[in-house]
């Protein structure tokens, strides 16, 4: 079977809701507009995620011409015009320190009133040039532009949590970009290192070591008990932690969608 694109998404807003497309536009960040957004904590511009906010999960942004739509449960839906450039904050993602173009009062009362606490929306400002090494640029992703995991990968771990007599998880909880169907084995996408598909192509980085965030169910935004991590831990332990997926970085931009011929070009 000839591996292709299975699934494709994006995150608007770093942390909340994926949106599922059937094509996008490759930029050297990534898929466009993924991550695009951020929130931020309004005192001291640390990012935001669902490592203690897990309620991030159900709020959902939509790109509209002029910005987004988001909606979450219990609110009006907030339309917000994208300020492209303006007013700057200093925010922190992890270990990295920049800015972020701030969104406004009326997008920060929305999102606080959505999340229960004081928080500010900021933008990738566009004289944004993060790298890391020699690992890629990258917007406001944690470290990398896109995250690769496999249908096999899931099958050979939902098979493994069956027989410890819990559910198997869905493949939203590990919060792809690209995945793959039609590789026989599980965990191909970690001896990957260079991979074409549709216009645009890809290289390695390195393997994903996952947070806490694949134990939140991401169609409630509550925790949801110790798996996938518990199962992965007795498997996929590397890095100081466990890991699913690899983190690639932009080698081409281009174009890729829904059914495109996933082309390994060199393999580890």
């Amino acid at each position: 079977m000839t591996p292709i694109v299975h699934g494709l998404y994006v995150h608007p807003i770093k942390g909340c809701t994926a949106t599922a497309l059937t094509t996008s536009a490759v930029v050297e960040t990534g898929l466009l507009h993924d991550r695009d957004f951020m929130l931020v904590d309004a005192v001291d511009g640390h990012f935001i995620s669902q490592r203690k906010l897990p309620a991030m999960a159900v709020i959902r942004p939509t790109v509209v011409d002029e910005g987004l739509v988001v909606t979450a449960p219990g609110l009006e839906d907030h339309e917000h015009k994208t300020r492209y450039d303006g007013d700057r904050i200093a925010v922190k993602v992890h270990w990295w320190d920049g800015e972020g173009v701030d969104q406004g009062d009326e997008a920060a009362e929305w999102f606080t009133l959505a999340l229960g606490r004081p928080c500010r929306m900021v933008r990738v400002p566009p004289d944004l040039d993060r790298r890391l090494d020699d690992e890629g640029r990258v917007g406001f992703a944690d470290a990398h532009a896109l995250l690769m995991t496999s249908l096999s990968s899931l099958d050979g771990l939902n098979e493994r949590i069956l027989q410890t007599g819990a559910d198997p998880v869905p493949m939203n909880r590990f919060r792809p970009n690209v995945v793959v169907s039609g590789w026989p084995e599980p965990h191909t996408e970690d001896l990957v290192r260079e991979v074409a598909i549709g216009t645009a192509s890809f290289g390695y980085a390195r393997v994903c070591v996952r947070c806490v965030v694949p134990t939140v169910d991401q169609e409630t935004g509550l925790k949801a008990g110790h798996e996938p991590t518990r199962t992965l831990a007795g498997y996929r332990r590397a890095n100081g932690g466990v890991t699913f997926g690899m983190k690639a970085k932009v080698l081409r931009t281009g174009t890729l969608s829904v059914g495109d011929p996933v082309e390994v070009t060199a393999w580890a």
